[in-house]
This record gives structure tokens, sequence and C-alpha cells, in this order.
């Protein structure tokens, strides 16, 4: 699932290269991995959030959607209400 993925570039993301980090977030979301943009989502990255929540709602995730506005993301909790209403 992470063949996409150009050789090293988790390693300088997890060393805290932006770039890398903001590389990785976009190849993430370009593929569908929801739980790499979990990961970077869940470490505070706002980025990551929004992408994840594009994706959740893309496919209709309402679990997803459900614990990113437990957790307090307004988005989420607005995607939610609108896929829920339907």
């Amino acid at each position: 699932m992470t063949d996409y993925l150009p050789a090293g570039l988790r390693a300088e993301a997890d060393a805290g290269d932006s770039d890398a980090i903001d590389q990785l977030i976009e190849l993430a979301a370009e593929h569908g991995n929801m739980d790499l943009l979990r990961r970077f989502s869940d470490a505070g990255n706002s980025d990551a959030a929004d992408l994840l929540i594009e994706l959740a709602t893309e496919n209709e995730d309402l679990d997803e959607l459900r614990r990113l506005a437990d957790a307090g993301n307004t988005t989420a909790a607005e995607q939610l209400s609108e896929l829920t209403a339907e």
C-alpha cells in the first residue's frame, strides 16, 4: 500500500522535515491512504486532517467523521451532519 512512496521520504518526514511531511501527506491523499493521513492528523497536522475529512466524506465513512468530530473537529462534524441528513 505504500509502494508509491519515494525511498527515504518517510524517514525524512519522521525526522521532522516539513517538506517531506507535506509531500507524504499529499501522496497519502492521492492514494487514499487514510491510515497515514490519520497518523498525521492525530499528531495535529491540519492539512492531513482536512484531506482525511475529504476522503472520509467521499467514502461516506461515518465512523471516521464521527471519530474526528468527537475529537473536536468542527469541519468533520459539519460533514457528518450533512451526510446523515440526506
